[in-house]
């Protein structure tokens, strides 16, 4: 089953001007975080600079510019929940993960598992919304979903 057609846009709201721009992601190391998402993900660092005791970027990925993680490193007061698997997740309020579109999640799991990311979750298929998703996480269990279309 395919997601529904969405509602037609909503242009006369006054807040029609509305757009995602970016997410921002707390982390306890700021380099290490940083050269993470450069290394096995390919983004690119588009801006850095400090704030207070705090190192933050713009991170984007390889081929976007429409989307960026805003990166905020320091010292955590409460770090982050380790979950033993991908279930267990869910039963935490917030923020849960980070959603990239790919085009074929298989190849890009399999490119990610070769620079030694860690998979949460191995490729599985939600009818529901026609897609094969599979589950990442950073080292400091962030986690990331990678979504295709079917």
């Amino acid at each position: 089953m395919a997601i529904p057609t969405y509602p037609a846009k909503n242009n006369l709201s006054p807040l029609s001007s509305m757009k995602a721009d970016h997410l921002a992601l707390r982390v306890p190391d700021f380099n290490a975080s940083r050269d993470w998402f450069i290394e096995k993900f390919d983004f690119r660092v588009i801006h850095q600079w400090p704030f207070g005791d705090l190192k933050l970027a713009y991170l984007a990925p390889a081929a976007d510019d429409n989307f960026l993680i805003e990166l905020i490193g320091g010292t955590l007061n409460t770090p982050r929940t380790k979950h033993a698997d991908l279930s267990a997740s869910l039963g935490e309020g917030g923020s849960h993960h980070i959603c990239f579109a790919v085009e074929d999640t298989k190849k890009t799991l399999e490119e990610l598992r070769s620079r030694g990311v860690k998979v949460v979750a191995e490729p599985f298929v939600v009818d529901d919304i026609n897609c094969l998703l599979a589950f990442v996480s950073d080292p400091w269990d962030n986690l990331f979903e990678l979504s295709q279309k079917i």
